[in-house]
């Protein structure tokens, strides 16, 4: 059974809350998979099942004729290294264009959110997807040395070139000045914190399963915010009612979503945790909230 592919419904509920437990840095890879193998038949099938298959995952070529994309470095004062790396995807034309920052999960960029940003493109925004491990040599094309990598960097000046990162896409000579930013997981926490930071400089904010936005800092969000969830991710939606209590006193628009049998990650279409239809219901309306809010 080693290396099948197995479907969400195939595997267990316990290997799916493990594999989160190691995504997020609470054991190493030899440990998830000797814990999935004891707690289930088939655990181990099952826990490498979970494991990215990144090619078969892109949706949008590289080479795609509606799109132009390249690897761009610009200063980033106050970060790891006072430079930062991004791809950045331009939709055919000359523009200006609206802009969407796309930000990468715990372990760098890798091809699955250089893929979302391609897909911002198409639907016709100019998007920057920032390499966060740009400092320590960027992504290192596996995502247990990416993770590794990306929580021994400084956090705050992680975020500070994540900031910086907003305020050169939004400057950019191709935008229009409106700036949406959207992230997945690790990418999701930061869309909140950017909220925060940027305030009035950020017109809408699209955070998938990101930890809420520290409470204190609320009354700074000034975009509207799309929040999505999975129903199956307890960590991040306990979350929810304290920062959406905290929305609500500031007067902030907001709208959340929770999608149905859904795991945390399941916009990511490179594992099994990837729910295709709710995934599509949750890119659709992503691309509508910032077409109305950066129009």
């Amino acid at each position: 059974m080693v290396g099948q592919i197995l479907t969400q419904k195939e595997i267990d509920q316990r290997v799916f809350d493990l594999y989160d437990e190691y995504c997020h840095g609470g054991m190493d890879r030899r440990t998830f998979l000797s814990r999935a193998a004891a707690v289930a038949a088939g655990g181990l099938a099952m826990a490498q099942a979970l494991m990215p298959r990144y090619v078969q995952a892109q949706t949008i070529s590289f080479t795609d004729d509606r799109i132009k994309a390249r690897y761009v470095s610009y200063p980033s004062p106050g970060g790891n290294s006072g430079t930062m790396r991004g791809y950045l995807v331009q939709p055919k034309g000359n523009g200006p264009f609206p802009v969407v920052l796309v930000i990468h999960e715990n372990r760098g960029l890798n091809p699955y959110i250089e893929d979302v940003a391609r897909r911002a493109a198409t639907e016709g925004f100019l998007a920057l997807a920032p390499d966060g491990l740009f400092p320590v040599g960027g992504y290192p094309g596996n995502d247990d040395d990416g993770r590794a990598l990306q929580a021994g960097l400084d956090q705050a000046k992680l975020r500070t070139d994540m900031l910086n990162s907003a305020r050169y896409l939004k400057t950019h000579a191709l935008s229009t000045g409106k700036l949406g930013v959207t992230g997945f997981c690790w990418g999701g926490g930061t869309t909140n914190y950017l909220a925060a930071a940027l305030g009035a400089d950020m017109n809408a904010g699209v955070p998938f399963y990101g930890a809420a936005a520290e409470t204190a800092s609320v009354p700074n969000i000034k975009a509207p915010l799309m929040v999505q969830y999975a129903e199956n991710d307890d960590r991040i939606n306990g979350m929810w009612p304290a920062y959406e209590a905290a929305l609500k006193a500031n007067g902030a628009s907001y709208e959340m979503f929770i999608y149905p049998g859904t795991q945390h990650g399941f916009h990511n279409n490179s594992t099994p945790r990837y729910n295709e239809a709710q995934a599509k219901i949750a890119w659709d309306r992503t691309i509508g909230f910032f077409r109305k809010n950066l129009a």
